[in-house]
């Protein structure tokens, strides 16, 4: 019932309506925290994607030139640079053409 408490209506006084709920809530919960990861992956993938079509290269293209150039940087980081840091992302992109 305590796990119940912010819940409205009988879900959060009625025991059998509570303990269904909570049940499914941390379902959810575990199910999303899996979901979540692609989520964030996916994001950062379309704004890599995105950066990198302005400079004329298509996100796999890219992809594999900066590993065939030997670079390794997650895809998070990736995508932080192209939003915060151009000229830098624009380095890297000059780098992966040049590998190819």
């Amino acid at each position: 019932m305590k796990l119940a408490s912010g819940y409205r209506g009988s879900r959060s006084r009625s025991y059998r309506r509570a303990n269904e709920q909570v049940l499914k809530s941390q379902f959810y919960a575990y199910r999303d925290r899996k979901n979540k990861k692609r989520d964030f992956r996916r994001l950062w993938i379309v704004r890599i994607n995105a950066a990198v079509r302005e400079h004329g290269l298509k996100y796999n293209q890219f992809m594999f030139a900066l590993k065939k150039a030997g670079i390794v940087i997650d895809r998070k980081n990736l995508s932080n640079i192209a939003i915060t840091d151009p000229v830098a992302f624009a380095h890297l992109v000059e780098v992966a053409k040049s590998a190819t």
